[in-house]
């Protein structure tokens, strides 16, 4: 039996302002729990958003990034893979969704919050919440400088979450 997450919400505080996301349990039932469950550890605290594109996206969730070298960031999680849930969540400004490599089983902690208009990603990860309050917050996030070369999106002050804090129904 799963637990009933309806209504509950995540407040998180990150260096750049706070954010309030509510859960798509209907659409995303083990991403939901699973992502609760992280928060309920503390896993989220302390990492930093580590892949930033303007218009597109800002990607976090990845322990790596409170200590590891930042080479290592993007590569790490939990220690174990869920079972995607695609689904008909449309991808636009303010929707989160897993990240994952090529497996489209493959993810696990790594999230990515949409800036803008990413509807080719429909059908393809795992859309399981949606920002509610702290479009602020997502738009300095965005909007930090970047590295050049590669895909440019290696913020040269990567945003830190401070905490993230369950916000009961």
């Amino acid at each position: 039996m799963t637990q009933d997450l309806t209504g509950t919400r995540v407040l998180v505080k990150t260096d750049a302002g706070d954010m309030t996301i509510e859960f798509l349990h209907d659409k995303a039932p083990r991403h939901v729990a699973n992502f609760v469950k992280l928060v309920g550890e503390g896993f989220y605290n302390g990492t930093r958003f580590h892949r930033v594109i303007p218009g597109f996206m800002i990607q976090g969730g990845d322990p790596n990034t409170k200590e590891g070298a930042k080479n290592s960031w993007g590569t790490g999680g939990p220690g174990y893979q869920i079972k995607n849930e695609f689904n008909d969540v449309h991808h636009e400004r303010g929707v989160f969704s897993m990240a994952r490599s090529q497996d489209p089983d493959s993810a696990g902690s790594q999230f990515f919050l949409c800036h803008g208009e990413a509807g080719f990603l429909d059908g393809q990860y795992t859309a399981f919440a949606r920002l509610v309050d702290g479009f602020e917050a997502l738009d300095v996030i965005a909007n930090g400088e970047c590295a050049k070369g590669g895909e440019g999106s290696s913020p040269i002050e990567p945003v830190q979450v401070q905490s993230m804090t369950l916000l009961e129904a």
